[in-house]
Formats: C-alpha cells, sequence, structure tokens
C-alpha cells in the first residue's frame, strides 16, 4: 500500500471519534493495554509529561515541546486532532513521522489490528508510542483526547501531569456537570507524581485537591504561581506577555508567536511545569524558554489557534468549537481592530450549539457552512437556530464556498474569523 491507500485503510476500518463520534468511544483501556502488551510496553521506553482538559491541551502541549527541543532534549510530541495529515499527529523534534512508518506500521501489524479491532485513538497511540520508542526519545509529551481516566493515552506514567482547564464539552461521555468532567480528567493523576492545574474553579478545585491526595499527588494551581494580568499583540505577528509572580515580574519581555489570548492562560501553566522539571534537575535556561516560546509554530507545526492567514482584510483561523473555547474567540475578536466583522462558521452535530450561538457575536455577517466530515451539524438546521438568536447571514454547503463569499464582501479593513470547528478550519486550509 502507499500512504494514502494506508491512511484510507486507517478510516475506513477504524471508527474515528472526531468523524463518527459515539461510534468510536470505548469505555475500557483493555483494548489499549493488550496493544501496549503486544508492542512490548514501549512507553516505559522514555519519560513522559501528560496533559487533559477542555481546552489548551493543544496549546500547552506544543509550547512545552518547542521549549524542551530547544534545551536539547529528543522530544516527542503526540496530538489530537491533525488538520491537513494524519502525521501531524505523531512528531519528533518537529518532524513528522514520516509516510513509510505509517505504511510499515499497518503493513506489519495490520493481523493484530485486525484482531482486536481497536478505536483510531487506541491504534494511533500505539503507532505513536512505538514510533517514539524506536526513535529513542528522550521526552514524549502526550496529550489526551476528550477524556483523561478512560483515554488511551491514560497508560504513561508521566513526570507530571497537567490538566488545563474544565469546561462542558463531551458531556455525553464525561458527565453534564463540571464536577463530573474533572473526576474523568483527574482520572490521568498518578500515585506520587505532581500535577499542574491551570483552572482555578471553585467547583473543581476540591474535587483535584481530593483526588491528589488519595494518590499521594502534590498538587500545583498554576495561577498561584505566575499570572498574566495583560498581553498585547503586535502588527508583526508577536505575542507579549506581562508575566507576574506575586508582586514581582518575572520573564520580562516575553513573546509568543501564538496570537491567540487563551494563552494568557495557558502561558503560567506552561511556566510552572517547566519550572517543576527544573527543580528536578532539567537543564532549562531562561534563554531557552524566551527561544522556544517565540518559534512555537514553526518548531511544531502547530496551527489553528487565532492563525492570522493574511491582511487587508485580516483573515483569522481558529478552531475555537466549544462554549468555552467560543468565548475565547469572542474575546479575540473584541480585542481586534476592524471595520466589518464577516464570521464563517460551521459545527459539528454533538455540540451545545445553543449556547454557542448565544455567544457568538450579533453584529456580524455570517456565512454558514458545514465541514465535511459524517457528524457536520447540517447547515440549514444551523442557520435555522442562528437566526432565531439573531444571527443572519447567508448559507454555504462547503466551507470553500463560504471562505470565498466572505472574501468576495470584506473590504480592506474588514474582520474574516473562520471557526466553529477544527474540521471547518481544515477545509478552510485546504480550499483556501
Amino acid at each position: 500500500m502507499n500512504y494514502k491507500e494506508t491512511t484510507e485503510w486507517l478510516f475506513a476500518q477504524l471508527p474515528m471519534f472526531q468523524r463518527v463520534g459515539k461510534a468510536a468511544y470505548k469505555a475500557s483501556l483493555d483494548t489499549t493495554s493488550k496493544l501496549d502488551r503486544y508492542f512490548g510496553f514501549p512507553h516505559r521506553n522514555f519519560l513522559s509529561i501528560h496533559i487533559a482538559g477542555t481546552n489548551g491541551k493543544g496549546s500547552v502541549s506544543s509550547m512545552l515541546a518547542a521549549v524542551l527541543q530547544l534545551a536539547g532534549y529528543r522530544t516527542g510530541l503526540y496530538t489530537s486532532p491533525h488538520l491537513l495529515d494524519y502525521r501531524e499527529r505523531i512528531r519528533v523534534n518537529g518532524e513528522m513521522i514520516p509516510k513509510r512508518e505509517v505504511i510499515r506500521f499497518v503493513e506489519e501489524h495490520q493481523p493484530i489490528l485486525e484482531e482486536l479491532k481497536p478505536s483510531f485513538f487506541e491504534m494511533t497511540v500505539a503507532m505513536a508510542f512505538d514510533y517514539f520508542s524506536r526513535q529513542d526519545i528522550h521526552v514524549a509529551v502526550v496529550e489526551t483526547g476528550m477524556g483523561g481516566r478512560l483515554d488511551s493515552t491514560n497508560i504513561i506514567d508521566p513526570v507530571v501531569s497537567i490538566i488545563t482547564n474544565i469546561g462542558l464539552d463531551h458531556t455525553e461521555y464525561l458527565g453534564n456537570t463540571l464536577a463530573r468532567i474533572a473526576k474523568e480528567k483527574a482520572g490521568i493523576i498518578k500515585e506520587g507524581i505532581p500535577v499542574v492545574i491551570g483552572d482555578k474553579n471553585r467547583q473543581t478545585r476540591r474535587i483535584f485537591e481530593e483526588i491528589a491526595a488519595e494518590r499521594s499527588s502534590q498538587v500545583f494551581f498554576a495561577n498561584d504561581f505566575f499570572q498574566v494580568p495583560y498581553s498585547i499583540v503586535t502588527p508583526e505577528g508577536r505575542h507579549y506577555f506581562q508575566v507576574m509572580r506575586g508582586k514581582n515580574t518575572v520573564f520580562p519581555g516575553l513573546w509568543s508567536d501564538q496570537l491567540s489570548l487563551a494563552q494568557r492562560r495557558n502561558l503560567p501553566v506552561v511556566l510552572e511545569v517547566l519550572e517543576l522539571l527544573r527543580r528536578k534537575g532539567w537543564k532549562i535556561t531562561d534563554e531557552m524558554i524566551y527561544e522556544g516560546l517565540s518559534q512555537v509554530s514553526g518548531i511544531t507545526g502547530f496551527r489553528g489557534r487565532w492563525e492570522v492567514v493574511s491582511r487587508q482584510p485580516t483573515m483569522a483561523f481558529d478552531t475555537g468549537h466549544n462554549v468555552d473555547g467560543i468565548r475565547q474567540v469572542v474575546s479575540q475578536i473584541e480585542n481586534t481592530r476592524f471595520d466589518r466583522l464577516h464570521l464563517v462558521y460551521g459545527a459539528v452535530n454533538d455540540k451545545d450549539i445553543d449556547h454557542i450561538l448565544q455567544v457568538l457575536p450579533k453584529k456580524a455577517q455570517y456565512y454558514f457552512t458545514m465541514a465535511t466530515i459524517p457528524r457536520a451539524l447540517d447547515v440549514k438546521l444551523l442557520a435555522a437556530k442562528a437566526a432565531f438568536y439573531g444571527l443572519s447571514g447567508t448559507i454555504h454547503d462547503t466551507v470553500p464556498k463560504a471562505l470565498e463569499a466572505a472574501r468576495k464582501a470584506a473590504r480592506p479593513d474588514d474582520l474574516v474569523v473562520v471557526t466553529g470547528s477544527t474540521f471547518v478550519v481544515a477545509d478552510a486550509m485546504v480550499g483556501g
């Protein structure tokens, strides 16, 4: 098989939650454990950092990986979902897993895959850990999927666990309250392993503290140590942060190529994790932190979080897809100068669309659309629901058509935003 045939086989044979939803969900680690045993427990051959949370996982993972790589550690990075290429999920020192490795994995191990019938996610985790082991990496930064306790990545024993934040997403599987979701995410907390928490929420803090105490795990709430009260994005594409430690300014002049204002929430988590690693003896200097954060996208290939792709008009792509994520997009819009707002929007059918539509700005021209996946919310239904909440616009059956309509309507001083799901942004990148 060639690479195209291999990925087509993977997508056809193995259900993928990101595309088909509930059919891919497994409430057990049994298959993951069997695959792990088959491959000889590869995750035991490298150190790891484990990251869960509702939003911010990709940003935190990529920022950490960039700094660790520049600090001289051979670094694996496992993230999901991908935007344009399956191989984006598995990287070593920023380089995607080669196509030949994906082909080799399927050709050599197809019998066990057909026997165990793992989910797409289970199979990809096995591929990643096997590849990382054979690449002799020092550390892997590993992002969970939607959960924690039952996530396929939750077989690792990391040097530090991270929970970025807790929001209402995937409630059908994780629970319909912040407390229940927090318990699922807290499933990555391991015995004696420190955990860094990004979200200082009264409802969830007690849960994290109780579970950490049960497992003799030190818990660090990042905002107790680092605060980012202010940041500014320059026209040149630099995001400068004011970083405080109590009343003292630290990391003066720190900037990142990540322009999303959500990084104000993510940066304290990253800095606290790096501080913990330094206390454990890892050789990570301030200079490495400055350099790594300034080139996250270039080092890790991280894209799609308020990614400005053009000017005059300004056009930005953002993969915000749940209520918290869309709130961040709206905050970014409110902090951006423009004349008129054009919003290309599509969603998947298992999101809390009514609450999301209430958050979206009223003063915008909408271009309602749908991505090319089975879970896409029908665009006519989306437009009808949006109209109920006072959002008006036109209907387009594909994302490229919606994007083209927005481009034609936009003037040089306008702002065009493409958002709603990873798949809407992916279709815009391909068709735009």
